[in-house]
């Protein structure tokens, strides 16, 4: 089995539960999200939707692409489209291999998402391909925090906890960086843990 095919899998079993267990995240850094993906514009990937918590957290007046490898989160998400019934196109991909058109969007937006990507920057370098050059990335991202204690904690559980979630030692600014995007913003919201990330193309 691939490494895509293993992710995906894990994935999918988290898919009927993870609405529940992500309530405390929610509560916790919603309105951070709602503020800064209130930023998008025009044609706009979601990517790695989920079971489609953070849709409410876009705007209703852009052209939105939801993009997830896991096929039981997309029909999560997809029941949450149903109910309100926003015009959300759903795609089936990898990230890492979107299958789409170069330079089709104008804002791509990432929630915790490059924790789970198998190769994390071949993802960025998809997103950059598919972005406008005018484009803007927006991220909500935990990464793997500078100080010294904290990241060797990090490192010396992250193969435990990725059995059964997120690899929780990724260095993200740096990957963003390698994917050929300058990070034009970058906040703090929980220590040096939970970050936004804005970046744009390099020119």
């Amino acid at each position: 089995m691939t490494s895509v095919k293993k992710a995906s899998a894990k994935w999918d079993k988290s898919a009927p539960g993870f609405d529940k267990f992500s309530v405390g995240v929610e509560k916790r850094y919603g309105r951070f999200k709602k503020e800064w993906f209130s930023r998008c514009r025009g044609r706009v990937m979601l990517v790695a939707v989920g079971t489609g918590l953070d849709l409410p957290y876009i705007p209703d007046n852009v052209e939105l692409t939801a993009v997830d490898f896991s096929e039981k989160m997309l029909e999560e998400a997809g029941k949450k489209i149903r109910r309100t019934g926003r015009g959300v196109k759903l795609l089936h991909a990898d990230v890492q291999e979107l299958g789409v058109k170069d330079r089709s969007f104008d804002t791509i937006v990432t929630s915790c998402t490059f924790c789970s990507v198998p190769d994390p920057v071949k993802g960025l370098r998809e997103l950059h391909r598919v972005m406008k050059d005018d484009g803007t990335l927006l991220m909500f991202e935990h990464v793997r925090p500078s100080n010294l204690l904290l990241g060797t904690m990090m490192d010396i559980m992250a193969p435990l906890i990725s059995l059964m979630g997120p690899d929780i030692n990724r260095r993200t600014g740096e990957n963003v960086e390698k994917a050929g995007f300058r990070i034009t913003r970058e906040y703090n919201i929980y220590l040096d843990m939970v970050k936004l990330f804005e970046a744009r193309k390099r020119v």
